[in-house]
């Protein structure tokens, strides 16, 4: 087996900070989270930001200026910037920090779907921000828009920015949508599928439907694509790990969840890189560093960003 690939998601959109006192919110939290990831073997760091002053999903490009250039000079992992942003951001506002920084490589969801949230709310005994509880109460009627114009939109922007692709699927008919945009020719190999279980409207963490996306993506795009797995929530590790033993890759990090066992909150997104770091080798995989996933990915240097 090749090299594993372990990513990390330093935040997200999805959790707020009433749900954790861990959870990096402001620039000098994020960065530091990030760092602490790679150093634990995180190769590919993928970000979000948020509002300092309260934590909320932010697509302001001064925010994001806030952590990356920090990171960048913190360690060498591959910072991998959002396109998605928040369900309930436009496609400019998830696009303008990318525009503007150009990284190695964006996130790029590959179809519109319900993206429900409010089961975590029920979870929350005491709020921080006023803004917390309807956010994630309001997603029983958001629909996260991702059309075909949106997605050619985005590989036409940051393709031409040199960004590489985290095609992220939800949802078996997201490896026919990127199919069919392999097939116009808009898509550059090696394809990397990041395989999403865990939020409701798209696919549950089911083992039997991880090998049925394996399988789906094989006989779709044959043997030279890389496969990860994310699975928010508390199947995290499991699904990561079977992953792994499939010759897939991993993706970690307090976007997805926020704990470390059953009931203890990890305390860092380096806890939870470390977990899965001892896993996978003792599965027998080598863990790829920073450059070692460049080359696997066909990213740019890191010296051709702009940040």
């Amino acid at each position: 087996m090749s090299k594993i690939i372990i990513s990390c998601a330093i935040t997200g959109s999805i959790h707020t900070p009433s749900m954790s006192p861990w959870l990096p919110l402001t620039a000098d939290q994020i960065a530091a989270s990030a760092i602490g990831a790679a150093q634990a073997g995180a190769a590919i760091l993928h970000l979000h930001a948020r509002d300092p002053d309260d934590g909320r999903p932010s697509a302001d490009p001064e925010h994001w200026a806030g952590f990356l250039g920090q990171i960048k000079a913190g360690c060498a992992g591959v910072v991998n910037m959002t396109t998605g942003g928040s369900a309930i951001m436009t496609l400019d506002q998830r696009l303008a920090a990318p525009r503007r920084f150009a990284p190695q490589m964006c996130s790029l969801n590959m179809g519109t779907m319900n993206f429900a949230l409010y089961p975590l709310a029920g979870r929350v005994k005491e709020w921080k921000h006023g803004w917390e509880e309807p956010f994630l109460l309001g997603s029983d009627d958001l629909v996260f828009k991702n059309t075909p114009r949106d997605i050619a939109l985005v590989l036409s922007e940051m393709g031409a920015r040199g960004a590489r692709f985290e095609f992220e699927c939800y949802d078996m008919s997201h490896l026919y949508m990127l199919k069919h945009f392999v097939d116009r020719g808009a898509v550059k190999w090696p394809l990397f599928i990041q395989f999403v279980f865990g939020v409701l409207g798209g696919m549950a963490p089911d083992p039997d439907m991880l090998i049925l996306m394996k399988r789906t993506a094989d006989r779709l795009f044959g043997a030279d694509y890389l496969f990860s797995v994310l699975a928010a929530g508390r199947a995290q590790i499991s699904m990561a790990t079977m992953a792994a033993s499939m010759g897939g890759h991993v993706r970690v990090g307090l976007e997805d969840n926020l704990y470390i066992a059953k009931g203890v909150l990890a305390r860092s997104n380096a806890e939870q890189v470390t977990l899965i770091r001892e896993i996978v080798e003792r599965l027998g995989r080598q863990v790829a560093s920073p450059a070692e996933a460049c080359a696997m990915l066909g990213l740019k240097s890191a010296d051709e960003v702009a940040f």
